[in-house]
C-alpha cells in the first residue's frame, strides 16, 4: 500500500501497527542550484554546479549531493512514512550520481522488515533522476511510535546563498551570448555621453555592429565633450529625434538591422515610430515590455510584465502581453515557464477587475488561446514568489512560489514593483520589447551599465531566433 498524502494542513504519523511491509512512500524534488551552493558551503567547499561550466563533480561535490538527497530522505521519513515522532536509527546509503542543477530527484522508501520487540521498521530507499537512473539506493532503520501523532504542516524559510550583490547573472549571460554572432543594431538618436559609451561597449563586448542615428554635428560634439571615439561607426545623419526614430524603423524594416535600442529621445517617440502602420513593424500581437530580473532573494531569474509600455491593457492585450513573455522564456532556455497573473488578492473577487482577467487568462491558456506556460491567478505577490507563504494561505498550485513570470495588472503597479525590485531588492534587470518584427532595448538614463548590456545581449538572443524563426 502506498502512504496517502496528509492533508495540507496536517501531518499525521502511520503507528507501528498501521505499518505493514510493501507500504510505500515517494517525493519528488529538483536540485537548483542555491541548493548545490548551499550543500556545497556545509561541506566545507563552495562549488559551481557542472552544467553551468563548473568543471566536473569531486568528491566534495558528491559530499553535498548526499547531503541534499539525505536532507529529503529525512523529510519524507517525517512526514509520509512512517510520519511525525520518526526516530532515525541508521541509514546505509549508496550514491551513484552525480545530479546537476535543474535535475529532478525521486525517492522511493518501501518497508522490507519489522520488528515487533524493538518497534523498528526498515525501508529500502531508491532515489532516481528524471531519467529513470539510479542515483541512490539502500537502506534506512527508523523507530515508528505506537501512538498517533498530529502536527500543524509548517512552511520551510525561503533559503537563498547569492553573494551580497546578488547579481552573478551579467556574467553568465555574457557568456552565453559570446559564441553568437554580433548583429546590426540601430542606436536611436545616442545624443549624449551615455548613449554613446553604451554603444561602444556593446560594439566592444561583440555583441552588436553599431548604426548610429542621429544628426551628425549633435553626435559629434556629444562624442568631443564625453572623450568618446566614435570614427569608424556607421553614422545615419537624421534631421532630429523624431526623424532618427523613423529613419530607424526604416532600417528595421528592410532588414538593414535587426536590433532597436534607445537613445536620448523619449520612450513614446520611439514606440511610436515602432507600431505606426506606415512603420512596417507591427505583427499580429500587441508589443509589451518585458524585465527580465534577477535578485539574491529569489532562487531564479524571473520576468516582469508589462511596465513600461501598456498603461491599462484590457484581457486581449493582457493575452498578448503573457504570450510575448512566454516567448522569451523559451527564447532565454526555460521551456514550460510558470507564470503568475498578479493581482492583490488569491480569490476572484467582482469588485476588483484584476481577478477577474487573471481567471480568463488561465481559462484561455486552458482552451489553447495562450500557449507554451503553465498559468495561474489570481495570485498575490507574495503566493507567486514564496512557497511558504502559498502553503501558508493552503493554496495548492503548480506555480506558486515558483514563477518564473510576473504579469502585473497595468503599468503603474508594474513599474513600483520593477523598481522597488531594483533599488530595495537588490535585482539585476535587463529590459526589452517584443511584439514587433525587431526587439526594442529601451533603457532608461538612470540604468546601470550592467543593465544596458543585458539587455543588449537578451536582444542579440531574440535577434537570432527572429532568424529561424521570424516573429
Amino acid at each position: 500500500m502506498t502512504a496517502d498524502a496528509p492533508a495540507l494542513d496536517t501531518l499525521r504519523n502511520r503507528t507501528f501497527d498501521e505499518i505493514a511491509v510493501g507500504d510505500s512512500a515517494s517525493i519528488a524534488r529538483t536540485l537548483t542550484r542555491e541548493d548545490l551552493r548551499m550543500f556545497a558551503l556545509l561541506a566545507g567547499k563552495a562549488v559551481e554546479d557542472p552544467a553551468n561550466g563548473g568543471g566536473a563533480p569531486t568528491a566534495q561535490d558528491t559530499v553535498a549531493l548526499g547531503m541534499w538527497a539525505g536532507a529529503w530522505l529525512a523529510a519524507l521519513l517525517g512526514t509520509r512514512l512512517p510520519g511525525p515522532g520518526t526516530v532515525y536509527r541508521r541509514q546505509a546509503l549508496r550514491y551513484s550520481g552525480p545530479l546537476s542543477a535543474g535535475d529532478t530527484l525521486t525517492l522511493r522508501i518501501e518497508v522490507s522488515s519489522k520488528d515487533e520487540a524493538s518497534r523498528a521498521v526498515v525501508l529500502d530507499c531508491r532515489g532516481s533522476n528524471q531519467d529513470g537512473e539510479t542515483v541512490v539506493e539502500g537502506e534506512v532503520e527508523v523507530l515508528a511510535q505506537d501512538e498517533r501523532i498530529e502536527r500543524g504542516r509548517l512552511a520551510l524559510p525561503d533559503i537563498n546563498t547569492s553573494d551580497a550583490n546578488g547579481n552573478d547573472g551579467l556574467a553568465r549571460l555574457l557568456a552565453h551570448v559570446a559564441g553568437l554572432e554580433p548583429v546590426r543594431a540601430a542606436i536611436v538618436h545616442p545624443c549624449d555621453a551615455l548613449s554613446l559609451s553604451a554603444a561602444l561597449d556593446v560594439r566592444d563586448a561583440g555583441m552588436v555592429e553599431p548604426v548610429l542615428v542621429a544628426p551628425r554635428a549633435r553626435l559629434e560634439a556629444a562624442a568631443k565633450e564625453a572623450g568618446l571615439d566614435i570614427s569608424g561607426l556607421a553614422i545615419e545623419d537624421v534631421a532630429h529625434s523624431h526623424a532618427a526614430a523613423v529613419r530607424a524603423a526604416e532600417l528595421a524594416r528592410s532588414g538593414d538591422v535587426e536590433i532597436l535600442i534607445k537613445g536620448s529621445l523619449h520612450t513614446d517617440e520611439l514606440m511610436s515610430a515602432v507600431v505606426s502602420s506606415a512603420g512596417g513593424l507591427r505583427t499580429k500581437r500587441r508589443v509589451s515590455h518585458c524585465f527580465v530580473m534577477q535578485t539574491p532573494h529569489y532562487p531564479r531569474p524571473f520576468i516582469v510584465t508589462d511596465a513600461a509600455i501598456n498603461l491599462a491593457p484590457d484581457l486581449l492585450q493582457k493575452a498578448d502581453i503573457v504570450q510575448n513573455a512566454i516567448y522569451l522564456s523559451h527564447v532565454i532556455g526555460v521551456a514550460k515557464p510558470k507564470v503568475a497573473i498578479l493581482a492583490a488578492v488569491e480569490t476572484v473577487n467582482p469588485s476588483m477587475p484584476a481577478t477577474l482577467d487573471a481567471a480568463a487568462l488561465c481559462k484561455m491558456a486552458d482552451r489553447g488561446q495562450i500557449t507554451g506556460g503553465v498559468l495561474d491567478g489570481p495570485l498575490a505577490f507574495d503566493n507567486a514568489v514564496s512557497m511558504a507563504a502559498a502553503q501558508t494561505k493552503g493554496i495548492e498550485s503548480p506555480v506558486a512560489g515558483q514563477a518564473d513570470i510576473l504579469v502585473v495588472p497595468d503599468l503603474e503597479s508594474g513599474n513600483m514593483l520593477a523598481k522597488q525590485l531594483m533599488y530595495m531588492g537588490q535585482a539585476a534587470s535587463a529590459g526589452i520589447v517584443l511584439g514587433a518584427k525587431v526587439p526594442v532595448v529601451l533603457t532608461s538614463r538612470a540604468d546601470a551599465r550592467d543593465s544596458r548590456m543585458a539587455s543588449c545581449a537578451i536582444a542579440l538572443m531574440l535577434a537570432h531566433h527572429n532568424r529561424q524563426s521570424p516573429p
